[in-house]
């Protein structure tokens, strides 16, 4: 019934060789796909070699925040192109409703918002609209300025998040580092 106890011998334990069983999907904006996410993590993880499953965990939190800082980067970009149509419309508007009696004025305004969008899609459209503008002095450090101008509170929330993802990355990537500087060998100093 009893059987002599022999105390185990601390095998090593299996190492993770995937993150997708303990990792959430990414989220992902239009356009992106999981693969590029996935490849992402991978040289991330490739980079880190995780060698216990806390580490892994880490490695998880380093690749989501590395994602995040891409996505934060990428929808910036998006809205600076989006203020910028804006920068553009409000050129136009300058331009093109000085003059322009109230009853007329609904109809020009709809004109100079079709002329900005064009301005965004059209490559032509865009070289037109951009020297009209020119001609007016409207130079594209005009236009940076006016973007700039209108989208400051929208930029300081990104550089927040930004700042916030960034830091959290470097946080986790001491803490890996804390992780093994402390399961390291036992030298004799610390014993």
């Amino acid at each position: 019934m009893n059987r002599p106890f022999h105390p185990r011998t601390r095998s090593p334990r299996p190492r993770c060789r995937t993150s997708s069983s303990i990792s959430a999907p990414p989220l992902l904006l239009p356009g992106k796909s999981v693969q590029h996410s996935q490849g992402a993590a991978a040289q991330i993880f490739a980079d880190l070699a995780p060698r216990s499953a806390i580490e892994w965990l880490l490695a998880i939190d380093v690749a989501e925040s590395s994602w995040e800082i891409q996505r934060y980067r990428l929808l910036r970009h998006k809205l600076l192109d989006i203020y910028r149509q804006k920068a553009i419309e409000a050129a136009l508007r300058r331009i093109d409703l000085v003059g322009i009696g109230s009853e007329c004025q609904d109809e020009a305004e709809y004109y100079t918002l079709q002329n900005a969008l064009s301005w965004r899609i059209d490559p032509i459209a865009t070289s037109e609209i951009e020297t009209r503008l020119a001609a007016y002095g409207f130079d594209q450090h005009a236009i940076s300025t006016e973007v700039y101008v209108q989208a400051r509170e929208v930029l300081v929330l990104f550089e927040g998040l930004l700042n916030a993802a960034q830091t959290k990355r470097m946080l986790l990537l001491r803490e890996i580092r804390n992780q093994r500087f402390l399961s390291g060998p036992i030298s004799r100093s610390r014993l």
